[in-house]
């Protein structure tokens, strides 16, 4: 029987479960700008659109040769400080990195498909400051590719926009930029020369004085200088879009000399965010070695947090099902209209990377909830952020104690067939980072999916170019993909159930907490 399109559903509301199941409590509905956690390392994010040079300008940054900064088509680059040099693949589908040569003439390795990120490692005193980040285009990302793109900002805490001269902002970017302006994230702008050189005045075009604070000076005293005009007419388009990026600082960039004032100015940026992080992470919490008692009488903790589990369990299902569904009508809409079957394998691998990341959030808020809300009932108080995190860590430690939970660590790949495979291990998840994220605190492994090799294979053969095959190819994997979800999903929660019953059940049999 010939299967329908998978239906798109405006709200989880609508799909909502039995009346007797406490709310789960509002979850993360889309992948978006966070505030820079403390322990993430400072990076900075490189974006803009193809034809900008932004290669140039990293490698013009880090006194390098751009070749060495060439990734395939899709990946991500992360360059980061070490005294001897490296570079390493990550792929999908393995559990250790690709190593190949860190010089200009070194050729890449034959891979089934293109890496999520590569990673170079060079002696380079910037990158004591911060990790540098390339992305790409932003005419490539889609909504998807957006939606990585603004986490990976909001946990490096800045974002270099690279545009040329002769280029304008498009409506896709100035979103981009609006979502970004409204975190507490440094927005930097770097601006290069077209094709032409700089662009030459126009009748009427703004003088150095017009140019605003952020810009550099003229380079001639006393005259309108054509970089500076060009500088201030693209900080006019932005701000005509987005106002509040009013502070942002600009830079032209043309030859070293130029990119000096850059450079300056993101170090300045990583000196003062890294005292900032810093004074946020103290080094002890309230609670973390304080004797905590329980209450004579919790009441029945353990039926609601049953209930609870179960209600949060089956929210993050169907949040994850609408997604789901809206990323078949995206896809269906690319093969007809856009990158067609080719370009399958790649939009498909964006779309379930944000998938990743957006379940991964909805766990994690929701057992954040669960723990501090069982722990409010047996302390008899909502417990301060030490006690709630040397309850999580107990939790974490007792997973593998219970048949669910072990394995946890575990990559979904869609497969050519439009199946789904499993691969366990956290360094299989790590492949799946476009920018790594640091040490995670929370109790639960990220969620995991990507695309093997194998689909690239199949979808990039001379000749398969087959819509309608594509489409139908398509509706299974992301079926397939919503039922292996829908397991872990539940397998996960059931798991959390057990250990953190566990442990509240030992501090109400001795009447303190034990964690």
């Amino acid at each position: 029987m010939k299967q329908g399109p998978l239906p798109s559903v405006d709200s989880p509301d609508d799909m909502a479960g039995p009346a007797d199941l406490p709310r789960c409590g509002p979850l993360p509905t889309r992948v978006g700008v966070t505030d820079p956690a403390p322990e993430e390392p400072l990076g900075v994010v490189a974006v803009g659109p193809a034809g900008a040079e932004r290669r140039g300008v990293l490698a013009t940054l880090l006194g390098l040769d751009p070749v060495m900064l060439t990734v395939p088509a899709g990946s991500w680059l992360v360059v980061r400080h070490a005294k001897v040099p490296t570079r390493a693949a990550y792929v999908p589908g393995y559990r250790q990195p690709h190593s190949y040569g860190a010089d200009r003439d070194a050729a890449g390795p034959a891979l089934a498909r293109p890496p999520r990120r590569v990673e170079l490692s060079v002696p380079e005193p910037l990158l004591r400051h911060f990790t540098l980040v390339d992305t790409p285009d932003t005419g490539t990302l889609g909504v998807a590719g957006g939606r990585v793109l603004l986490d990976a900002v909001g946990r490096a805490g800045a974002l270099l926009f690279v545009i040329a001269a002769d280029q304008a902002f498009t409506a896709a970017e100035l979103n981009l930029l609006a979502e970004v302006a409204s975190a507490p994230v440094q927005v930097v702008f770097a601006v290069t020369p077209g094709a032409a050189g700089w662009a030459p005045l126009a009748d009427g075009a703004a003088t150095t004085e017009d140019a605003g604070a952020s810009v550099p000076p003229a380079r001639v005293p006393g005259r309108v200088d054509p970089v500076a005009v060009t500088v201030a007419a693209h900080r006019a388009a932005l701000l005509a879009a987005v106002p509040s990026l009013a502070g942002a600082r600009w830079f032209p960039v043309d030859d070293a000399e130029s990119a000096a004032d850059l450079r300056r100015a993101l170090v300045g940026w990583a000196a003062h965010e890294g005292l900032q992080r810093a004074s946020a992470d103290p080094p002890v919490l309230p609670g973390q070695h304080d004797r905590v008692s329980v209450v004579s009488d919790p009441g029945d903790w353990s039926e609601q947090l049953d209930r609870q589990t179960r209600s949060c369990a089956q929210r993050i299902r169907q949040h994850l099902a609408l997604e789901l569904a809206n990323a078949h009508l995206r896809v269906v809409q690319e093969i007809v209209f856009g990158v067609g079957c080719a370009g399958l394998p790649e939009l498909l691998d964006r779309e379930m990377a944000a998938l990743s990341l957006l379940a991964t959030a909805q766990c994690d808020h929701a057992v954040r909830g669960i723990v501090a809300d069982a722990a409010a009932r047996v302390l008899g108080a909502p417990p301060a952020e030490g006690v709630r995190r040397r309850i999580a860590t107990a939790v974490q430690y007792g997973l593998a104690d219970h048949r669910p939970g072990r394995d946890l660590d575990r990559v979904l790949l869609i497969t050519s067939t439009a199946g789904v495979a499993g691969l366990t291990g956290p360094e299989a998840i790590d492949a799946l980072d476009g920018y790594p994220r640091a040490s995670r605190d929370e109790v639960l492994p990220p969620v995991a999916v990507a695309l093997s090799g194998g689909c690239w294979q199949q979808w990039r053969t001379p000749g398969n170019d087959d819509h309608n095959a594509a489409r139908a190819w398509s509706q299974r994997a992301l079926r397939e993909v919503e039922l292996g979800l829908s397991r872990e999903v539940s397998r996960r929660f059931e798991v959390i159930r057990l250990s953190l019953g566990a442990v509240l059940s030992d501090a109400v049999d001795h009447g303190i907490l034990l964690a």
